[in-house]
């Protein structure tokens, strides 16, 4: 049963629709960690009850169905949480919220301060999430309370660490050639349009997204992590195409990671009318913004919903 509901998981990892609370949380072990065990998170069963179950509960439903706050902008895209963080935050080499909790509080470049937890959710809901006006969910709201009670009840057992093995994205080698976006294209064309939309405009069914959109208005905007052709190709190369993740060279998934964000996307937060500026201060060697589109040499960022 717990098999079949793990399945059920990692294929709905993509189309991030649950919305019930089923036994689905004991993860294969992944191919990376150098005793080939990675962290267990406990049984569905051993939530708590009281205040505390229910706030877990209901950081899972945020998580798996974050379109639940689309009235309060909180996204103002097409996403979810989970099509980032997937099989419900719970999966090896896909950022799992088991490693990204005790990895906190931490400096970070991108914001030059220490962040706590809490201020990493925020950024989430800014960028990957592109919340509406820039304003992410208060850093005491209940949305974020409830993700750091889910993501805490993940971590249940784990070491305080920001090394925990399989906490980010399976590290991918630099490519032999630089990435390409022609090569990348037919690498999207063949191995990820089924599911992504030929335009990159995910897959919808009863006018919801079981697949999310990887460019345009819906996706994550310019300052999220995933527009970085080195994070975009380390994702890519564990875990997709989904249920498929290694299936691609390094050099697909630098290529196709490429051809993915060399296309326009909501702008950057951080954008204060000075394209060079923004280009400058927050985006760096793998970062197509600032620089000429392939498809018809306008600078990235300038025509940015």
């Amino acid at each position: 049963m717990k098999t079949l509901s793990l399945l059920m998981t990692c294929l709905l990892a993509g189309l991030a629709q649950a919305e019930t609370f089923e036994d689905q949380f004991s993860v294969p072990l992944g191919e990376k960690a150098p005793d080939g065990q990675y962290h267990q998170v406990p049984d569905w069963s051993k939530v708590p009850d009281g205040e505390m179950g229910a706030a877990i509960k209901r950081g899972y439903s945020l998580f798996v169905n974050t379109q639940q706050l689309k009235g309060q902008g909180q996204p103002n895209n097409a996403l979810q949480c989970s099509n980032c963080h997937l099989g419900s935050g719970i999966i090896a080499g896909a950022s799992p919220l088991w490693g990204a909790y005790p990895a906190y509080p931490a400096y970070r470049k991108k914001n030059n301060k220490v962040n706590t937890y809490e201020d990493r959710l925020q950024g989430c809901f800014l960028f990957s999430m592109n919340a509406k006006g820039g304003e992410p969910p208060a850093y005491d709201s209940q949305e974020i309370r409830d993700l750091v009670a889910y993501s805490y009840w993940l971590a249940s057992g784990a070491a305080i660490s920001d090394k925990l093995p399989g906490r980010n994205f399976f590290a991918v080698a630099e490519p032999a050639k630089a990435p390409d976006f022609q090569r990348g294209q037919a690498v999207y064309v063949e191995r990820c349009a089924d599911c992504h939309g030929a335009s990159g405009e995910g897959k919808q069914v009863a006018g919801r997204h079981v697949f999310p959109p990887l460019w345009g208005k819906e996706s994550y905007n310019w300052g999220a992590g995933m527009h970085g052709i080195d994070k975009a190709a380390a994702f890519i190369k564990s875990n997709m195409p989904l249920s498929q993740g290694g299936s691609l060279s390094d050099q697909q998934a630098w290529d196709v990671s490429f051809y993915i964000n060399s296309q326009e996307r909501p702008q950057d937060p951080r954008f204060k009318g000075d394209l060079g500026q923004t280009t400058r201060e927050y985006h760096g060697k793998y970062s197509q913004y600032g620089l000429a589109s392939p498809v018809d040499g306008h600078l990235l960022g300038s025509k940015a919903y």
